[in-house]
């Protein structure tokens, strides 16, 4: 699983993605100090114990850097972080399956790319990325080569 380098200068606008997003019937917001709990458990009651590390790693900076995606109702269908595990990178990031195919992982991409590019970065990582296609069409990310297995090489077994 390579990582993927993102251009953050040439990012796709923000609004007509977060306008499907809508459409669909998430909000995309920041995270707030107040929902840490509540969306670390549901990471890793999802995604697992490790995406959750992350996921709290991201309330412990200021600003917050995950945001979320939260269905009609208030209920929590997606989140996106940044800046957790590695600076620059970007991730994790999941959307329910029943919410998929919407635009809301878009979104939520977008929405969390151009936070690092207003941060003052100019390129994002995404690493460890499974099938590529989705970042490469949603915002242009290509390869970096050699880059498995990449920074999370050695990390502890489950």
């Amino acid at each position: 699983m390579a990582d993927l380098l993102v251009k953050l200068y040439r990012l796709p606008a923000l609004a007509p993605a977060l306008s499907r997003a809508a459409e669909a019937g998430a909000t995309i917001r920041r995270a707030l100090a107040p929902e840490r709990y509540a969306v670390v458990n549901w990471v890793a009651t999802h995604y697992g114990d490790r995406w959750a590390g992350e996921v709290s790693l991201a309330f412990s900076g200021h600003p917050i850097s995950c945001f979320l995606a939260v269905a009609p109702e208030g209920q929590l269908i997606g989140f996106a972080c940044y800046d957790t595990t590695f600076r620059g990178f970007f991730g994790p990031t999941g959307v329910l399956q029943e919410w998929g195919g919407r635009g809301i992982g878009t979104a939520l991409l977008i929405r969390s790319l151009h936070a690092l590019w207003e941060s003052g970065h100019a390129y994002a990582i995404i690493g460890a990325v499974g099938p590529s296609a989705f970042y490469e069409q949603a915002v242009g990310a290509i390869p970096i080569p050699d880059s498995t297995p990449g920074p999370y090489e050695g990390l502890l077994p489950r």
